[in-house]
């Protein structure tokens, strides 16, 4: 069984509501019909019933069943915005403000979130990360034990030997831009805990990577790994990690054991810390393209999950997200 087959097989174990802001979108509707017909998720379209009817129609999509919600009439509006208020009164928002902007889809679904009215947010068929990120770390926040929101690559291999049968999961691919040393093992920390809990690692094994294999080189981005280890280190005593490792020394057990002897990681890692976003994107790219990987994506450190697609996403690329994100919610 395939890594998103085993996530789906969970995500039906217990089904969680999902609000997709992007709910008037082609190929969202047909993510939503085919995610209520398997037991996926209940899935909610935000949206005006004549668009979301007329997307439905276009994509030959059967949406019976399924709950759509009107931001622009929705009597539960004016509840959204006297939270939404409280929550951002402090940054200048006024009353007036707040209920202009839970018309608005995405903080609509933002706001049915954080009071529990879903369970968590898929958008980005047509949003921008930041349109979704923006009204998330205003409203639902990072956990209080994160201090950084980022993303993982859930890489499926067809190389099964490599890390966990052939899932390694790489961070951050498409967040931080240059985390500092600090971010890098927040990140890190991060990254193990969707490995555990998603997808099924019972041992997550962290290398943070680089040009350099513990000390070969020297430089100011070296120092900068190494700096990230101490601290991830102090703030997870008990998580196996290890660095700086270069890639081949992170998951090649005889490169590892020649370039890192004694390491509790190198060879056999499964969580891979870019150093930077180049990296990370680069990477994951390669892994996906020339390796022949499946890859996934989530995003990780907020309060209550919300993710984000790909503009260019397809309707499958739609339900498996929706799917991880219900998963995210059983936790």
């Amino acid at each position: 069984m395939s890594m998103i087959e085993k996530v789906k097989a969970k995500a039906k174990s217990d089904i969680k509501k999902i609000v997709l802001p992007e709910g008037d979108e082609e190929r969202t509707v047909k993510a939503a019909s085919i995610l209520k017909a398997e037991g996926l998720a209940e899935p909610v379209l935000l949206g005006s019933p004549e668009k979301i009817k007329a997307a439905a129609d276009k994509a030959g999509a059967d949406i019976t069943g399924i709950a759509t919600e009107d931001p622009e009439t929705s009597p539960i509006a004016a509840e959204y915005a006297d939270a939404l208020y409280e929550i951002r009164k402090n940054k200048g928002v006024t009353p007036e403000d707040a209920a202009k902007l839970v018309r608005d889809p995405m903080y609509y679904g933002i706001m049915m979130v954080k009071t529990g009215d879903a369970d968590g947010l898929v958008s980005g068929a047509v949003h921008t990360t930041g349109d979704m990120l923006r009204p998330a770390l205003q409203i639902i926040k990072t956990k209080p034990e994160m201090k950084v929101v980022s993303s993982s690559f859930l890489m499926d291999c067809p190389n099964k030997s490599l890390g966990e049968d052939g899932l390694l999961v790489y961070a951050d691919c498409v967040v931080m831009p240059a985390p500092t040393a600090e971010e890098l093992a927040y990140i890190a920390i991060a990254a193990a805990d969707t490995a555990k809990r998603l997808c099924g690692f019972t041992e997550p094994r962290v290398a943070f990577l680089s040009f350099s294999s513990k000390g070969s080189a020297k430089h100011d981005s070296v120092n900068k790994i190494q700096q990230a280890v101490a601290l991830a280190h102090e703030l997870a005593p008990d998580l196996l990690l290890d660095g700086e490792l270069q890639y081949d020394a992170a998951i090649v057990p005889e490169i590892g054991a020649s370039k890192a002897p004694g390491s509790p990681v190198a060879g056999r890692a499964n969580v891979l810390i870019f150093p930077d976003l180049q990296a990370g994107n680069i990477g994951y790219k390669i892994t996906q393209r020339v390796g022949g990987a499946d890859c996934f994506a989530v995003l990780q450190g907020l309060n209550m999950p919300c993710n984000d697609l790909s503009r260019g996403c397809s309707v499958e690329d739609i339900v498996n997200t929706v799917a991880m994100t219900a998963v995210q919610a059983q936790i």
